[in-house]
């Protein structure tokens, strides 16, 4: 299992690197559109083994909505995101009338299929506009750099180390020793590469502390949701790590944070906000 995780990464990592540095606009959105849509197929896929059955086209298309609308509104059009999120949740709510289940509508169903597109959609969407941002593919590459380091040093020392169960009832393998690890080598990736960027220090240990923490919780997440499942794993497309959604549910978390974060705190007035 390891060397698969490894093989993955190797042959992996630096495809995305280049896309987040070099890729042109379309291109990158054009990645986040098809991470989107795999992860929300995994999930509405997931579910469907339990008996909770999605409209998957209708959130396939309202998820790839949302994420086009982050690619194509920003300081011109602020209004095209609130817009595809408002005309997915109505639309979801409006189809889940039509859906046959028993002596009224499907509700599960509906808010799956609605799920999948805020779960999705929404949160990765934000990696489009911290790529937008000064320094945009730098923070962007700090994000999944932290991310991943964080989640390593918690593999590695959860396995050694673990003793006291983090979550047992929603993720047995996890340790407060592993989850302690993740915030420690999240915060030294952070200071250390925020050093690169030029980020003060303080935020930058700030911004690693967040992303560790932020982080575990986007994956205890994605574990209780494969637990009501009744799933180990949410997919099998990346040997070693699983499906998307299982190598991104930590980023579906810290891309957000990391976005507000820069925004909130280390705004300065050539930024220029999507």
């Amino acid at each position: 299992m390891l060397s698969q995780r490894v093989l993955t990464a190797v042959l992996l990592v630096p495809v995305l690197v280049g896309i987040v540095l070099w890729a042109p606009g379309w291109l990158y959105a054009a990645v986040l559109l098809a991470l989107t849509l795999g992860a929300q197929a995994e999930l509405y896929a997931m579910f469907a083994q339990v008996g909770v059955v999605a409209d998957r086209v209708t959130g396939l298309i309202l998820g790839a909505l949302v994420v086009l609308a982050f690619t194509l509104g920003g300081m011109t059009r602020p209004w095209l995101v609130p817009l595809a999120l408002s005309l997915a949740v109505g639309g979801c709510l409006a189809l889940g009338l039509r859906r046959p289940g028993g002596p009224g509508p499907d509700w599960a169903g509906t808010a799956l299929t609605l799920l999948g597109v805020c779960y999705c959609a929404w949160l990765l969407g934000h990696a489009v506009w911290l790529r937008e941002l000064p320094d945009g593919p730098a923070l962007t590459l700090f994000a999944l750099g932290v991310t991943w380091c964080g989640e390593s040093g918690a593999y590695f020392v959860g396995r050694r180390f673990g003793a006291r169960r983090l979550a047992p009832r929603i993720s047995p393998g996890k340790t407060v020793e592993g989850a302690a690890a993740q915030v420690l080598v999240s915060a030294l990736a952070a200071v250390a590469s925020g050093w690169a960027l030029a980020i003060p220090r303080g935020h930058a240990l700030a911004m690693g502390v967040l992303l560790g923490v932020v982080g575990q919780v986007g994956d205890l997440a994605e574990s209780s949701l494969k637990r009501s499942a009744r799933t180990k794993d949410a997919g099998s497309l990346l040997p070693g790590h699983g499906g998307l959604l299982d190598r991104l549910d930590s980023l579906l978390f810290n891309l957000p944070a990391l976005y507000y974060y820069v925004r909130v705190f280390l705004a300065h007035p050539g930024l220029s906000p999507p």
